[in-house]
């Protein structure tokens, strides 16, 4: 029935967007909205940050996108996914998942048992801010980015009275997403209501290069062998996501927001390519029930502003494996369940001395308390036992910045955080910036940073059981950065802005796992990282007329991180080896071509080899992950009606049907092809 309700939806809207001609109201029609006043002061908040802001149609680009897809075609940062619906994390610079600090609305998203995040988990139109801050420029945000920091944020509608959006897409293997906005918005109130929905069967086909298929003679002899072509199992998911927001204005310039933002999703674990059971024979599942809120008040004057922030976050995580015992049962084999519970709090304010000078300091809690149980131990006796830890940790964090811009082409600012985790102490984290305008022709920017850093162990990497180890230490890091950033042809019609930017880190007490004699795995401190490289983006926009406009945003790194930590063992091969799953260099284009109502983008993005070990073998298959280029197409027509807009979107991902692995025996999706369908009604102010 819910297919049957698809198909009837699509093509009636298709038929009235055939038939239909917009009209002349429609093609008129404007709204009035609230003034505006805009001060001009001297750029002081960004004195020689390195960062990336994606606009809002990277965010939109696509309703099924996550923001896993969004920074992976978008920015620098390596992506390591295992598909869609399946975990994806960051690599910064080269550094690892938990090196990415993620904030929304202010509050950390890391988890605190494995200190990282999986954007999977994120749908970009939940996110209407988006912004990346690259290696010493993490410490205004948080302590704890050796890579950098990803800080998301919603914000009110600008439009007044009632407004509705709604997506319907329709993909391959019998995958759905909807998505539905409602906003309301008065001069004092603004409510925003959001609801995504996504499920997929997600069992593609791929050719297993892992496996062969021997084909043999009447003798028994073989005679030949072919790769089979099989289907990619136990991949169904199914994600809800529910976002409330209200946004108040309680007059004598003071703002209040509320957001609220649940997650309830069930993902099956896809198999690996090379694992020759039947579905039937193995599951494993991941449930994952999460609630977030967050709290702010703003008082903002015209010399200064006040904020004070709070939030909580509740997280039920659940992990199952079922193998068979035999007689077609499947017994549990580990049920791994995890609760979270942290509570926020953050006040902080920033004050303008003058046009040249602007102070700004913040203190941050970060409350903890976490459960998490294994209940599928048995004991040397046969009985089920309990294993796992009860804790609660405290994170706290302060911030000091001075930022100075004695001239209009010269800028200087001094950040300094101090963090405290459970009782310990960092030391003292300081960072430095300058930049200087070296040509105003081209606004020529020259930028520079230099920040050390530090990391404190995650709960599971020192209470995890077996094998945490609670006398680990802190990661600590030295990040330099510098870059020229410019814009050529501003305020014409063709114009083209960009960003280079070189940096060199050097991490010392990398936490890294590693297998015991008695057969499980511990955290120890071993490695250390040098990571180098160079980041570009850039942004061509064109127009011709009336109909006619051209965006082409592009982004390169290249990216060296190097393992120079104490050797394992004598003969141990790693030191000097790029570290595991880093690309050496990787790329993305966007382009989008627009005519009159018609919007054609075509996507493509670079990985270069990626290695599965830390020695760098390449004498097997299973050491090296071939590069591999990635294509996207869609085309979209956009319709104005007396009654709303309606858009119609085809896509086809992976154009030229690449075959590759993410993640060693993963393999991903072919040719796939959406069709989405957006409504947006009229409403009378």
């Amino acid at each position: 029935m819910k297919k049957l309700f698809l198909f009837v939806t699509l093509c009636s809207v298709y038929g009235w967007a055939a038939l239909g001609q917009p009209t002349e109201d429609s093609v008129r029609r404007a709204y009035r909205i609230d003034s505006v006043v805009v001060t001009a002061r001297h750029i002081l908040r960004d004195v020689g940050a390195q960062k990336t802001v994606l606009d809002s149609v990277a965010l939109r680009d696509n309703v099924t996108n996550s923001m896993a897809e969004v920074l992976s075609q978008n920015t620098s940062i390596f992506i390591k996914s295992y598909g869609r619906a399946t975990l994806a994390t960051a690599s910064f610079r080269g550094t690892a998942p938990s090196h990415t600090q993620v904030t929304w609305n202010g509050m950390k998203m890391n988890s605190p048992m494995l200190g990282m995040v999986d954007f999977s988990m994120i749908p970009s139109y939940f996110i209407d801010d988006a912004t990346l801050y690259h290696g010493a420029t993490s410490v205004g945000v948080t302590g704890g980015g050796l890579g950098g920091a990803v800080v998301l944020s919603t914000k009110p509608v600008v439009e007044n009275g009632v407004g509705v959006r709604y997506v319907q897409g329709i993909g391959s293997y019998d995958t759905y997403d909807e998505f539905l906005r409602v906003t309301y918005g008065s001069a004092r109130l603004k409510s925003s209501t959001r609801l995504y929905y996504a499920s997929s069967d997600n069992d593609f086909e791929y050719t297993n290069y892992r496996k062969k298929l021997y084909q043999y003679d009447d003798n028994n002899q073989i005679v030949g062998w072919s790769y089979p072509v099989e289907r990619n199992k136990n991949g169904a998911f199914r994600d809800m996501h529910l976002l409330q927001e209200l946004y108040y204005d309680a007059g004598k310039d003071n703002r209040l927001n509320l957001a609220v933002w649940y997650t309830g999703s069930r993902r099956g674990i896809p198999m690996l390519n090379v694992d020759y059971r039947e579905e039937n024979r193995s599951k494993n599942q991941q449930d994952e029930q999460t609630l977030r809120a967050t709290f702010s008040w703003d008082h903002y004057r015209d010399d200064y502003k006040l904020s004070a922030n709070g939030g909580y976050t509740y997280t039920d995580l659940k992990y199952v494996y079922l193998s068979d015992a035999g007689e077609a049962t499947l017994q549990e084999m580990i049920h791994s369940q995890s609760y979270v519970n942290t509570a926020y709090a953050r006040f902080g304010g920033e004050y303008y001395l003058s046009s040249a000078w602007m102070v700004t300091g913040n203190i941050s809690a970060h409350q903890h308390f976490v459960k998490s149980t294994d209940r599928a131990i048995v004991t040397n006796n046969g009985e089920k036992a309990l294993v796992g830890y009860d804790k609660a940790r405290l994170e706290m964090s302060a911030l000091a910045s001075v930022k100075y811009r004695p001239t209009e082409r010269w800028g200087l600012a001094v950040n300094l955080r101090e963090e405290m985790y459970g009782t310990e102490w960092t030391p003292l984290i300081p960072a430095f910036f300058a930049d200087y305008l070296l040509s105003k022709r081209g606004d020529v920017l020259l930028k520079a940073s230099v920040a050390r850093n530090f990391r404190y162990p995650t709960l599971n990497d020192l209470y995890f059981m077996p094998g945490g180890n609670d006398s680990l230490r802190a990661e600590k890091g030295v990040t330099y950065d510098f870059g020229v950033k410019f814009m050529l042809g501003k305020g014409r019609k063709t114009n083209f802005s960009g960003e280079v930017t070189a940096f060199n880190s050097r991490i010392r007490d990398w936490i890294v796992w590693l297998p015991t004699f008695k057969g499980f795995w511990t955290p120890v401190n071993v490695k250390k990282v040098h990571s180098y490289g160079l980041e570009a983006k850039g942004t061509l926009q064109a127009r011709w007329g009336r109909a006619w406009s051209l965006r082409m945003d592009g982004n390169f790194a290249w990216t060296r991180s190097l393992n120079y930590g104490d050797p394992a063992s004598w003969g141990d091969r790693s030191i000097g080896k790029q570290l595991v799953y880093i690309p050496e260099y990787s790329a993305g284009v966007t382009g989008k071509l627009g005519w009159k109502q018609w919007m054609l983008t075509y996507k493509w993005n670079y990985y270069s080899e990626r290695f599965t070990t830390s020695s760098n073998e390449t004498a097997t298959k299973i050491g090296r992950l071939a590069p591999y280029y990635m294509n996207d197409i869609s085309l979209e027509r956009a319709f104005r009606f007396s009654f709303g807009g309606v858009s119609l979107k085809f896509a086809v991902n992976n154009l030229f049907n690449e075959e590759y692995e993410s993640v060693l025996s993963h393999p991903m999706a072919g040719r796939n092809y959406s069709l989405f369908i957006e409504l947006r009604p009229f409403f009378k102010k």
